[in-house]
């Protein structure tokens, strides 16, 4: 799966030691989440750190009547958690993600200096993505998201596996109205069960959105696994 066009790169403002990939979420994007980096650049944070945003192929989507929109995989339902998933199409967007962190590795930022992240579908990919890396990663989030593959997911990552420390963020609005509130706690349960660290956090009256106090709890938790170095 490749997507339509290249990431959109904010690159680090002094020297290049950590990368954040920041993936969007259905029908939208790269675009869509440079403002968050523009912010960040305005004051002065996250210096040495490169924001990518990658965006996504044109897919027909099952739940839009077959109507193509950029997606990381195809939704066939809007039911729960257990409904089927498009596991080819989630299967190579994760490769994709995985090519991306390489890419990064390759350009000499270690994989402990990287964390992968979104919202909506972008960051259930993320969470998918990033719980079965074959490299360390610094952090991974997924806001307004969900668990992927779930009842497969043991398929896919090892109980030993590299990130098996890697803390998690979560933030998700408790009227949110497409991905529900409720998957995003049980998507928070099971990767505990599984011996995750999850900080999930709740926004109260936020629906299927981010909200300034998620953003700032986001950057707090950027701000503890990608420290300057110099």
């Amino acid at each position: 799966m490749a997507p339509t066009a290249a990431p959109l790169i904010v690159p680090a403002l002094t020297k290049h030691t950590a990368t954040v990939i920041w993936a969007h979420g259905l029908g939208d994007s790269g675009l869509g989440w440079l403002p968050i980096a523009e912010n960040f650049r305005r004051r002065a944070r996250f210096s040495e750190c490169a924001f990518v945003f990658p965006n996504a192929p044109n897919i027909p989507v099952t739940v839009n009547f077959g109507m193509e929109m950029p997606g990381w995989y195809d939704i066939t339902t809007f039911g729960d958690l257990a409904q089927a998933h498009d596991q080819p199409g989630i299967l190579k967007s994760r490769d994709y993600f995985n090519s991306l962190i390489k890419a990064e590795i390759e350009k000499g930022i270690p994989s402990s200096r990287i964390v992968l992240g979104g919202f909506s579908q972008g960051g259930a990919i993320s969470l998918f993505t990033g719980i079965s890396c074959p490299d360390r990663l610094a952090g991974i989030f997924g806001l307004s998201s969900y668990l992927l593959l779930h009842d497969k997911i043991r398929d896919y990552v090892k109980s030993d596996g590299p990130n098996k420390n890697t803390p998690i963020f979560m933030g998700h609005g408790d009227v949110d109205p497409m991905v529900r509130y409720e998957w995003g706690l049980d998507t928070s349960k099971i990767l505990k069960e599984m011996g995750w660290t999850v900080d999930f956090r709740t926004y109260k009256g936020l629906e299927h959105s981010a909200d300034p106090k998620e953003i700032d709890d986001l950057e707090k938790y950027l701000d503890e696994r990608l420290p300057p170095l110099s």
